[in-house]
């Protein structure tokens, strides 16, 4: 044969030289972190909006730092059209359109920010009590979930937030109270199915708490759900703030958003679109931004997923 060679003494046979290195190498093996990351980082409309919204919040936080006019500056001539001076003009006592965008921005993505952090982990936590404790406990909250969503939200936000002088930071904490309900309605469905795995089992034979059981346990089996909601939470914030402070009823001066300036500016729709337009783009691009982003973690975390490979 041509890859069998006969040694001279003892008969000893000898087969083809073979490569050290093996087809499947366990040192190349990627954790379930890896696969995720890099089948985000393949989702190329997820990462088109992830950088959208880096450059937004740079645009919002550092901008302010570097343009050339503050927000609060009405030294200039009212309605300046477009120039270099001022790229987006002025409003009508003065202010120059781009800082005041900024802030506007900024106020608006604080806002959304800790919304999505409150509602989620309240959702969480309660979702994740519910379906791990359940009988009463998972009646009784579940009870209050259904109640909370019959509430109309922006006719309670605005009552609450007119009563407590319309600052930003009231404005989130309101909105945070209304949006918790469906992650937890989605957090104690998984819940539920996982409660009754081998793992769970095991960590109660131990004798672990309840609270270790949950946050140690379960949650970090839910990561992926967990991410995707707190993104869609995000746009879903900005949207409401926005209709709320379009409507006079959110976030009240010397406070401001792009709700309340696009407020301030509609009626200019015609005559001065520029103002119009600014604030409405640099909304509907963070609620897009967002829900592209939310849907390259949907796909980076579920394992059927066929649109990115690992």
């Amino acid at each position: 044969m041509a890859n069998i060679n006969m040694a001279s003494e003892g008969g000893v046979v000898n087969s083809a030289p073979q490569s050290d290195s093996h087809e499947f190498d366990a040192t190349k093996t990627r954790t379930q972190g890896q696969l995720v990351l890099r089948r985000f980082l393949r989702h190329r409309l997820a990462m088109v909006s992830l950088g959208v919204f880096i450059l937004l919040v740079l645009f919002a936080f550092v901008g302010p730092f570097i343009w050339t006019y503050d927000f609060e500056d009405v030294s200039s001539k009212s309605y300046q059209r477009m120039s270099g001076t001022h790229p987006l003009g002025t409003t009508q006592v003065g202010k120059d359109m781009l800082a005041l965008l900024m802030r506007g921005t900024a106020y608006s993505l604080q806002i959304a920010l800790i919304v999505a952090a409150l509602a989620t982990a309240i959702g969480v936590t309660l979702g994740a009590l519910a379906g791990y404790l359940r009988g009463f406990v998972d009646t009784a909250l579940m009870r209050i979930v259904d109640l909370m969503l019959i509430i109309p939200t922006i006719a309670v936000a605005a009552i609450v937030v007119k009563g407590f002088s319309g600052s930003w930071y009231v404005v989130a904490l309101v909105l945070a109270a209304f949006a918790w309900m469906s992650i937890a309605r989605i957090t104690r469905g998984e819940t539920l199915s996982l409660a009754q795995r081998e793992f769970i089992e095991a960590a109660r034979a131990c004798g672990a708490s309840t609270p270790r059981i949950i946050f140690k346990h379960l949650v970090p089996n839910m990561i992926g759900s967990i991410t995707v909601n707190a993104t869609l939470a995000i746009a879903a914030a900005v949207l409401t703030e926005a209709a709320l402070s379009f409507l006079g009823l959110g976030v009240q001066p010397p406070d401001t958003s792009l709700g309340v300036i696009v407020q301030e500016n509609y009626g200019q729709f015609l005559t001065r679109p520029w103002l119009f337009w600014g604030p409405f783009i640099v909304l509907v691009s963070i609620s897009l931004a967002v829900n592209f982003i939310g849907d390259g973690l949907r796909d980076a975390f579920d394992p059927r997923q066929t649109k990115v490979r690992a």
